[in-house]
């Protein structure tokens, strides 16, 4: 028999790409995300590759679907022994422009869903004292940028919410195992309807990286290695910079975190938004963005061509963190 992995937010992006890679490694999936078209091709796809699949429509936002999903998983497909905490959603605005139940329903996205979909695979795990769970973070879980303060706010709370899980689990001796995999930019369909009310079209922050690399990621902490682990170069740089000297990474992300967010593509006035309605129900979006021209990571020529003015950059940063110092602010 193979194992069971569950993955949420799986109809598209990180999640769709994850789903795929732990069928290929072995594993029957069970599938949460909200769009019917997404749930379907990601269903074929895990059957492609040699999985049993099970697809099923659940808002992470609301425990009870989460609750239920998973002991319906449970009974068509056998006992979870991987749960993948991956869904989220975002709102590309200002602070001061975002209402207060657009805020709301972005934390209660990315970062409940991580709680209820801990909670439920708890559920099911504890009794046999045996499992892996997996919360993907982001290097935003260590910054915060300008124009997502939803999102980052939540990946900030996930990591505390992780680290203290594992602590009670260790505290009780559990055999139940927790991981926490913190991305980089990555070339996803969310660029494509997260909501915004930006002039111009949003972007990952360079250097962007290709979902399927992610996904061996994923996969990989499911097998075991490190705690947490930060993907990317850069990104392990940021989250240095972050912790060494936060004063200057938020200097920096002040400078830089606006323009590095926006292409030179106006926004459409028909632009959807997956905050509250699914945006892949009728047609698939599949685990890739429209990025895929930038997706090489560092070695990307225009992330290249970019560093000189990043180091520019990150000199006018330290002078802003040295300002604040002196001033006492």
């Amino acid at each position: 028999m193979r194992p069971v992995a569950v993955v949420t937010g799986a109809s598209a992006g990180v999640g769709r790409a994850t789903a795929l890679e732990l069928a290929r490694s072995g594993y029957d999936v069970g599938l949460l995300a909200r769009g019917d078209a997404g749930l379907q091709s990601a269903e074929d796809d895990v059957r492609y590759a040699g999985g049993k699949a099970l697809a099923i429509d659940v808002d992470v936002a609301e425990f009870e679907q989460v609750q239920s999903a998973a002991a319906t998983i449970e009974s068509a497909l056998g006992s979870i022994e991987v749960w993948i905490n991956n869904a989220m959603t975002t709102v590309f605005q200002f602070t001061v422009d975002t209402r207060p139940e657009d805020f709301e329903r972005a934390v209660s996205v990315t970062f409940l869903g991580q709680v209820w979909g801990t909670m439920a695979a708890l559920e099911h795990m504890r009794p046999r004292d045996r499992g892996t769970i997996v919360n993907v973070g982001s290097a935003l879980a260590f910054v915060g940028l300008p124009l997502q303060a939803p999102y980052c706010a939540s990946k900030f709370a996930c990591r505390g919410f992780f680290e203290s899980v594992r602590a009670e689990l260790l505290h009780e001796g559990s055999g139940i195992k927790m991981r926490m995999v913190h991305l980089p930019a990555v070339n996803t369909p969310q660029f494509g309807w997260c909501q915004s009310d930006q002039e111009y079209a949003p972007q990952p922050v360079p250097p962007i990286y290709q979902p399927e690399l992610v996904a061996r990621h994923i996969a990989a902490a499911v097998r075991g290695g490190s705690t947490q682990r930060v993907v990317g170069s850069w990104n392990r740089l940021v989250v240095w910079m972050a912790r060494a000297a936060p004063s200057v990474a938020v200097h920096y992300a002040a400078i830089t975190g606006v323009q590095s967010q926006l292409t030179d593509e106006p926004v459409p006035p028909d632009r959807p938004s997956n905050l509250r309605r699914p945006q892949d129900v009728v047609h698939d979006h599949g685990a890739r963005g429209r990025f895929d021209h930038r997706a090489h990571g560092v070695a990307d020529p225009s992330f290249l061509r970019s560093l000189p003015q990043a180091a520019i950059d990150l000199t006018k940063a330290v002078r802003g963190a040295w300002r604040d110092r002196r001033d006492g602010a």
